[in-house]
């Protein structure tokens, strides 16, 4: 169902060509990618707990998507991710991004902003089978 649904999206504007979306800042990846595995976490946590209030919803989509986690997402697809998407990851992380939020560890910031780029990458070239592979791998229990 959550493929359908990012592809009427996706059908609604150009689809952009790799080679684009490979050229773009590491941090517009990251920008898009935060938002996708969002709506991601959330569709996840509404399926398996849909009688909980939001506030519940909420506190439990924080332990998939705050930086420490996307850390630990990073290092549990280490062995999985193909070199395009290591390098990605990598952009991602080295990216200067200004500023981290105070509640978070620098390393761990910077790989979870790498993280995020693999996200929006993966977005926006159209490989959303390969970005459900991944996410599911993720949030698997």
């Amino acid at each position: 169902m959550t493929e359908e649904i990012i592809k009427a999206i996706r059908e609604a504007d150009d689809v952009m060509d790799i080679r684009d979306v490979a050229a773009l800042n590491p941090l517009v990846l990251a920008y898009i990618g935060d938002a996708v595995y969002e709506v991601y976490v959330r569709t996840h946590i509404i399926l398996k707990e849909p009688q909980k209030s939001v506030h519940k919803l909420h506190t439990m989509s924080i332990n998939y998507v705050k930086a420490h986690a996307q850390w630990e997402m990073v290092h549990k697809l280490k062995g999985i991710l193909t070199e395009e998407e290591q390098n990605i990851v990598r952009r991602g992380r080295n990216s200067k991004s200004g500023g981290v939020p105070k509640n978070a560890d620098v390393v761990e910031y910077r790989e979870a902003t790498g993280f995020e780029a693999l996200i929006g990458y993966l977005y926006l070239s159209g490989n959303i089978k390969r970005l459900e592979e991944i996410i599911k791998y993720c949030i698997s229990e």
